[in-house]
C-alpha cells in the first residue's frame, strides 16, 4: 500500500482525493446525482442518525433527504485532515469533518464527526463502497 508518510502520493491516491473533493462539492451543492455518481450500487453506510446502517444506493441516498431537509446544512459541510491509503484495487480514507446541526430552538450547533470511507476500483474506476460516520461519545 502507498502511504502519505513518505510524502509521495500515488496516482490512485490522487484519484481518490479527487473523488472525495467532488463528493464534498456535490453535498454542498445538494446535487443528488453527483453524490450518487461516486458510489457503488451496494454501498454500506454506518451513520450517526438513524438508520444507523444503510445498504444499497437507494437507502444511502434516502439518508441525504434528512440532511438536506435542515436549514443551513449543506453549505457548512466540509472535511479536513484527509488521509488516503490505496492499493491496486482497494483503498480507504480517514478524515474529520464538520457540518451544521440545529437544536430544538433552531440555534446552530456545529456537529463535528469522523469519517472513514472504503473504496474499490471497479472497471478501472474508484467507487465508494463503504462510509462510516461517527461522533464522539460523551
Amino acid at each position: 500500500m502507498a502511504s502519505y508518510a513518505r510524502g509521495i502520493a500515488s496516482q490512485d491516491e490522487m484519484e481518490i482525493r479527487g473523488l472525495i473533493e467532488r463528493w464534498v462539492a456535490a453535498v454542498r451543492a445538494e446535487d443528488r446525482e453527483a453524490i450518487r455518481a461516486e458510489h457503488d450500487s451496494q454501498i454500506l453506510m454506518f451513520d450517526v442518525p438513524p438508520p444507523f446502517s444503510s445498504q444499497g444506493l437507494d437507502a444511502y441516498m434516502a439518508t441525504w433527504e434528512l440532511f438536506f431537509s435542515r436549514p443551513e446544512r449543506a453549505g457548512s459541510f466540509g472535511l479536513r485532515d484527509v488521509k488516503v491509503t490505496a492499493g491496486n484495487d482497494v483503498g480507504f480514507a480517514t478524515s474529520t469533518g464538520r457540518c451544521a446541526d440545529f437544536d430544538a430552538a433552531g440555534k446552530e450547533q456545529p456537529l463535528q464527526f469522523r469519517l472513514t470511507i472504503g473504496f474499490r476500483k471497479i472497471d478501472g474506476r474508484w467507487r465508494i463502497v463503504h462510509e462510516h460516520h461517527s461522533v464522539h461519545a460523551e
